[in-house]
């Protein structure tokens, strides 16, 4: 298993590299004047590419080393695989696509997203058999395309969800990361090492990619690799909750609660104000974080200056998020006590949100 985190990790930070020595020029189209620039300088956003290339050699080998008669403990067959590189590929090279292009717009890629997500839950057979409430879950089993349509909605919505905390170095692949290694976690508990070799596959080409992103900014991620991250721990969490029982539902929803809700809570929130859900602004958690908290940075290097605050924004939100990730391994398989750490969340984003916009940070996490 260790030779599989390796082997993805190395594919990926050679991949990356030769994108940061050979894209740079290609970074000069992206546009200076959006909202959610918070960088100096031409950044290509193509780690996408270089994640997608790292998590298709584990999964590759994962599938051939059989036939092949390798030594590999971890094994999965060539069908699966096979399904599972499609829905993977379909949304990530959409997102590609936008960033190489910046002319996909949102519409398709959701579209793409869902189609994905259709052909997953077809081919595958995914759904979500139960919410883990006696009087919903009776329904549940009566009505069965409600457990598909759901895990249809988690696949489409995730990559989405990926992409709008995807703001600051490091800050929603690391997040990926951890959670990717808590599904392996889990999944080993349960003795299903199938699953977990799915995502730390992932998880190495994460790392892989980090090497460059965190802290020096030398490439991100781009909607490429978040959608990435999305799909196949989407997948992945319901592959879980599905062929394990024990394994409470509520484990993903805490899990990944914080780009989940960051996704309502800005849907929300532009709604209230009568703009579309698609319109870029720089009101998000992260972003407030990065102008109202991450102040105090001296430098007489204006690039050197934004970099700083840039890479002191995302230890922040790590914390916010293993503050759901560490209660959802501790507790995989206690529904209400994850019911509970998720409510806590949802109170505790709110209070946060609203401090930060009135002001009212205490000057010890001002910085």
């Amino acid at each position: 298993m260790l030779f599989l985190v390796i082997l993805c990790l190395a594919c990926a930070c050679v991949a990356t590299a030769l994108l940061v020595r050979f894209s740079a020029e290609h970074a000069r189209q992206y546009g200076l004047g959006v909202p959610q620039r918070f960088h100096f300088g031409h950044v290509p956003r193509l780690g996408g590419a270089a994640m997608l290339a790292g998590c298709s050699l584990g999964w590759g080998w994962m599938a051939l080393s059989g036939p092949l008669g390798l030594s590999n403990q971890i094994r999965i067959s060539g069908w699966m695989a096979l399904i599972l590189w499609v829905v993977m590929t379909i949304p990530t090279v959409g997102g590609i696509i936008e960033d190489l292009t910046q002319r996909l717009g949102p519409r398709f890629r959701l579209l793409l997203t869902g189609l994905a997500a259709v052909i997953a839950v077809s081919m595958l057979g995914l759904a979500v058999p139960s919410l883990g409430l006696p009087g919903i879950d009776d329904l549940w089993l009566a009505h069965p395309w409600l457990g598909m349509a759901l895990a249809i909605f988690a696949i489409t919505g995730l990559p989405h969800a990926f992409n709008l905390i995807d703001g600051y170095n490091g800050l929603a692949g690391l997040v990926a990361l951890i959670c990717c290694l808590a599904v392996a976690y889990v999944a080993l508990q349960v003795g299903d090492r199938q699953l977990a070799g799915l995502v730390l596959s992932l998880a190495g080409a994460t790392a892989g990619f980090l090497l460059w992103n965190y802290p020096r900014g030398l490439i991100f991620a781009g909607d490429g690799g978040a959608y990435l991250w999305g799909v196949v721990i989407a997948m992945a969490c319901v592959m879980l909750v599905q062929r394990h029982p024990q394994v409470s539902p509520w484990f993903p929803a805490l899990l990944l609660i914080y780009p989940v809700w960051e996704t309502v809570f800005s849907i929300w929130r532009k709604a209230t104000r009568g703009v579309s859900p698609g319109v870029a602004d720089a009101l998000h958690f992260h972003q407030l974080i990065y102008r109202r908290i991450v102040r105090e940075v001296f430098h007489d290097d204006e690039s050197r200056r934004m970099l700083m605050r840039n890479n002191r924004t995302s230890p922040y939100l790590w914390g916010f998020a293993l503050l759901t990730v560490c209660p959802a391994v501790m507790f995989w398989n206690h529904t209400y006590v994850l019911m509970g750490f998720t409510l806590l969340f949802v109170v505790s984003y709110v209070f946060a949100y609203r401090t930060i916009v009135r002001f009212r940070v205490p000057r010890w996490l001002r910085r």
